[in-house]
Protein backbone atom coordinates (compact mmCIF):
# COMPACT_ATOMS: atom_id res chain seq x y z
CA UNK A 1 0.00 0.00 0.00
CA UNK A 2 2.94 2.57 0.83
CA UNK A 3 4.71 1.58 -2.22
CA UNK A 4 1.65 2.21 -4.47
CA UNK A 5 0.96 5.44 -2.71
CA UNK A 6 4.99 6.61 -2.58
CA UNK A 7 4.48 5.71 -6.76
CA UNK A 8 1.36 7.19 -7.54
CA UNK A 9 3.15 10.67 -5.33
CA UNK A 10 6.60 10.26 -7.33
CA UNK A 11 4.01 10.88 -10.70
CA UNK A 12 1.81 13.61 -9.64
CA UNK A 13 5.17 14.98 -8.98
CA UNK A 14 7.00 14.33 -11.98
CA UNK A 15 3.48 15.34 -13.73
CA UNK A 16 3.37 18.98 -11.84
CA UNK A 17 7.15 19.44 -12.69
CA UNK A 18 6.68 18.84 -16.58
CA UNK A 19 3.85 21.16 -16.10
CA UNK A 20 5.44 24.08 -14.52
CA UNK A 21 7.90 23.38 -16.60
CA UNK A 22 5.44 23.70 -19.95
CA UNK A 23 4.53 27.16 -18.52
CA UNK A 24 7.82 28.94 -17.57
CA UNK A 25 8.55 28.15 -21.19
CA UNK A 26 5.31 29.48 -22.90
CA UNK A 27 5.50 32.42 -20.49
CA UNK A 28 9.14 33.04 -21.57
CA UNK A 29 9.56 37.09 -24.00
CA UNK A 30 10.49 35.63 -27.30
CA UNK A 31 13.68 36.96 -27.97
CA UNK A 32 14.04 40.27 -30.01
CA UNK A 33 15.81 40.12 -33.41
CA UNK A 34 18.81 42.33 -33.18
CA UNK A 35 19.78 44.62 -36.49
CA UNK A 36 22.85 46.29 -37.27
CA UNK A 37 21.60 50.15 -37.10
CA UNK A 38 20.76 51.54 -40.67
CA UNK A 39 22.36 54.89 -41.46
CA UNK A 40 20.28 56.46 -44.12
CA UNK A 41 22.03 59.15 -46.70
CA UNK A 42 20.08 61.11 -49.29
CA UNK A 43 21.05 62.83 -52.26
CA UNK A 44 21.39 65.71 -53.97
CA UNK A 45 18.63 68.90 -53.53
CA UNK A 46 17.10 66.47 -50.59
CA UNK A 47 17.18 66.00 -47.02
CA UNK A 48 17.04 63.61 -44.77
CA UNK A 49 12.98 63.36 -44.34
CA UNK A 50 13.18 62.03 -47.67
CA UNK A 51 13.19 58.56 -46.07
CA UNK A 52 10.05 59.45 -43.73
CA UNK A 53 8.63 56.31 -45.37
CA UNK A 54 11.14 54.04 -45.29
CA UNK A 55 11.70 54.30 -41.14
CA UNK A 56 7.89 53.97 -41.40
CA UNK A 57 8.29 50.50 -42.55
CA UNK A 58 11.23 49.51 -41.16
CA UNK A 59 9.81 50.53 -38.00
CA UNK A 60 6.90 48.26 -38.79
CA UNK A 61 9.00 45.36 -39.14
CA UNK A 62 10.25 45.36 -36.16
CA UNK A 63 13.12 48.00 -36.09
CA UNK A 64 13.23 50.35 -33.22
CA UNK A 65 13.69 54.32 -33.49
CA UNK A 66 17.13 53.72 -31.78
CA UNK A 67 18.39 51.34 -34.47
CA UNK A 68 17.33 53.99 -37.48
CA UNK A 69 19.31 56.75 -38.24
CA UNK A 70 18.84 59.48 -41.35
CA UNK A 71 22.19 61.20 -41.97
CA UNK A 72 21.54 65.18 -43.05
CA UNK A 73 24.02 67.28 -44.49
CA UNK A 74 24.88 70.15 -47.03
CA UNK A 75 24.36 68.29 -50.86
CA UNK A 76 26.53 71.53 -52.72
CA UNK A 77 30.04 70.79 -50.82
CA UNK A 78 32.09 68.39 -51.73
CA UNK A 79 31.24 64.64 -51.86
CA UNK A 80 34.74 64.31 -49.76
CA UNK A 81 33.59 67.18 -47.50
CA UNK A 82 30.69 64.93 -46.62
CA UNK A 83 32.29 61.50 -46.61
CA UNK A 84 34.09 63.28 -43.68
CA UNK A 85 31.67 64.17 -41.76
CA UNK A 86 29.71 60.68 -42.47
CA UNK A 87 32.74 59.11 -40.85
CA UNK A 88 32.26 61.16 -37.92
CA UNK A 89 28.74 60.79 -37.95
CA UNK A 90 28.75 56.33 -38.04
CA UNK A 91 30.58 56.87 -35.44
CA UNK A 92 28.86 58.55 -33.04
CA UNK A 93 25.70 56.23 -34.22
CA UNK A 94 28.15 52.86 -33.14
CA UNK A 95 29.24 54.51 -29.66
CA UNK A 96 25.84 55.42 -28.76
CA UNK A 97 24.31 52.20 -29.86
CA UNK A 98 27.01 49.76 -28.87
CA UNK A 99 26.74 48.16 -32.13
CA UNK A 100 30.01 46.87 -34.12
CA UNK A 101 29.23 48.17 -37.47
CA UNK A 102 26.24 49.65 -39.53
CA UNK A 103 24.19 49.35 -42.56
CA UNK A 104 24.37 52.11 -45.43
CA UNK A 105 21.33 52.38 -47.10
CA UNK A 106 22.03 55.78 -49.88
CA UNK A 107 19.91 57.24 -52.39
CA UNK A 108 21.27 58.88 -55.64
CA UNK A 109 24.27 61.24 -55.14
CA UNK A 110 24.41 59.99 -51.39
CA UNK A 111 26.30 56.47 -52.88
CA UNK A 112 29.16 58.67 -54.25
CA UNK A 113 30.15 60.56 -50.79
CA UNK A 114 29.08 56.73 -48.89
CA UNK A 115 31.66 54.72 -51.31
CA UNK A 116 34.19 57.37 -51.08
CA UNK A 117 33.66 57.03 -47.27
CA UNK A 118 34.46 53.26 -47.95
CA UNK A 119 37.18 53.28 -49.79
CA UNK A 120 39.67 56.31 -49.00
CA UNK A 121 38.21 56.84 -44.89
CA UNK A 122 37.95 53.55 -43.46
CA UNK A 123 34.54 52.98 -43.52
CA UNK A 124 34.78 49.43 -44.77
CA UNK A 125 35.58 48.61 -40.68
CA UNK A 126 32.86 49.62 -39.57
CA UNK A 127 29.77 49.35 -41.96
CA UNK A 128 28.10 45.26 -42.39
CA UNK A 129 25.74 46.06 -45.39
CA UNK A 130 25.70 48.77 -48.59
CA UNK A 131 22.91 49.64 -50.41
CA UNK A 132 22.87 51.53 -53.19
CA UNK A 133 19.01 52.91 -54.42
CA UNK A 134 19.31 54.77 -58.02
CA UNK A 135 23.02 55.51 -56.86
CA UNK A 136 25.06 58.02 -59.35
CA UNK A 137 27.88 55.00 -59.59
CA UNK A 138 29.57 56.50 -62.44
CA UNK A 139 28.31 59.31 -63.06
CA UNK A 140 25.32 61.01 -64.92
CA UNK A 141 25.38 63.52 -68.29
CA UNK A 142 22.20 65.19 -66.44
CA UNK A 143 24.39 66.55 -63.81
CA UNK A 144 25.67 69.14 -66.68
CA UNK A 145 22.28 71.55 -65.14
CA UNK A 146 23.95 71.97 -62.37
CA UNK A 147 27.99 70.93 -62.54
CA UNK A 148 28.63 74.91 -62.84
CA UNK A 149 26.80 75.64 -59.28
CA UNK A 150 27.92 73.19 -57.21
CA UNK A 151 31.25 71.12 -56.85
CA UNK A 152 28.89 67.96 -55.51
CA UNK A 153 26.92 68.33 -58.70
CA UNK A 154 30.45 68.70 -60.89
CA UNK A 155 32.06 65.57 -59.46
CA UNK A 156 28.53 63.43 -60.08
CA UNK A 157 28.99 64.62 -64.01
CA UNK A 158 30.31 61.44 -66.32
CA UNK A 159 33.79 61.04 -66.27
CA UNK A 160 34.84 63.84 -63.70
CA UNK A 161 38.30 62.77 -62.45
CA UNK A 162 36.12 62.35 -58.84
CA UNK A 163 34.40 59.43 -60.59
CA UNK A 164 37.51 58.13 -62.38
CA UNK A 165 39.42 57.94 -59.24
CA UNK A 166 36.70 56.49 -57.01
CA UNK A 167 35.95 54.06 -59.73
CA UNK A 168 39.22 52.86 -59.67
CA UNK A 169 40.56 49.51 -58.80
CA UNK A 170 37.86 47.80 -56.70
CA UNK A 171 34.38 49.08 -56.79
CA UNK A 172 33.25 47.04 -54.06
CA UNK A 173 36.14 46.86 -51.28
CA UNK A 174 36.38 45.11 -48.19
CA UNK A 175 34.28 42.85 -46.65
CA UNK A 176 31.36 44.65 -46.89
CA UNK A 177 28.37 42.89 -48.45
CA UNK A 178 27.07 45.27 -51.47
CA UNK A 179 23.76 45.56 -53.16
CA UNK A 180 22.86 48.44 -55.93
CA UNK A 181 18.97 48.70 -57.05
CA UNK A 182 18.30 50.32 -59.87
CA UNK A 183 15.46 51.24 -62.30
CA UNK A 184 15.24 50.85 -66.37
CA UNK A 185 13.37 54.18 -66.60
CA UNK A 186 15.35 56.81 -64.37
CA UNK A 187 15.25 60.08 -66.21
CA UNK A 188 17.66 61.43 -63.95
CA UNK A 189 20.44 58.75 -64.44
CA UNK A 190 21.73 58.53 -67.97
CA UNK A 191 22.32 55.87 -68.65
CA UNK A 192 20.09 54.06 -66.37
CA UNK A 193 22.95 51.34 -65.71
CA UNK A 194 25.70 54.13 -64.33
CA UNK A 195 24.00 52.51 -60.98
CA UNK A 196 25.52 49.18 -61.56
CA UNK A 197 28.29 48.48 -58.91
CA UNK A 198 31.19 45.72 -59.95
CA UNK A 199 31.36 42.95 -57.03
CA UNK A 200 27.69 43.76 -55.95
CA UNK A 201 23.96 42.36 -55.88
CA UNK A 202 22.87 44.34 -58.90
CA UNK A 203 19.09 44.40 -58.94
CA UNK A 204 16.47 46.25 -62.00
CA UNK A 205 13.40 46.76 -59.96
CA UNK A 206 11.79 47.47 -63.08
CA UNK A 207 10.05 51.15 -63.93
CA UNK A 208 10.08 52.90 -60.73
CA UNK A 209 10.78 56.78 -60.98
CA UNK A 210 14.58 58.33 -59.45
CA UNK A 211 12.36 59.83 -56.66
CA UNK A 212 10.19 57.52 -56.15
CA UNK A 213 13.03 54.60 -55.93
CA UNK A 214 13.72 55.21 -51.80
CA UNK A 215 10.40 55.05 -50.82
CA UNK A 216 8.61 52.56 -53.14
CA UNK A 217 7.75 49.29 -51.29
CA UNK A 218 8.31 47.13 -53.46
CA UNK A 219 11.68 48.62 -53.32
CA UNK A 220 11.56 48.62 -49.85
CA UNK A 221 10.90 45.22 -49.29
CA UNK A 222 14.07 43.84 -51.27
CA UNK A 223 16.35 46.04 -49.47
CA UNK A 224 14.93 44.93 -46.28
CA UNK A 225 15.22 41.44 -47.15
CA UNK A 226 18.92 42.20 -48.42
CA UNK A 227 20.14 43.73 -44.88
CA UNK A 228 18.09 41.18 -42.63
Amino acid sequence: MQLRMRRTSAAVSAVVTALLLSLSLSAAPAQAATHDPIVFVHGLSSDASSWDDWIADFKADGYTSSQLYAFSYDWSKSNVTTASQLSSYVKTVLSQTGASKVDLVVHSMGALNSRYYLKNLGGTSYVDDFVSVAGVNHGTTTASWCSWLYTSCAEMYTGSSFLTSLNSGDETPGSVRYASYWSNCDDALTPDTTAILSGATNVEVGCVSHTDMNNDYGVYQQVRDFVA
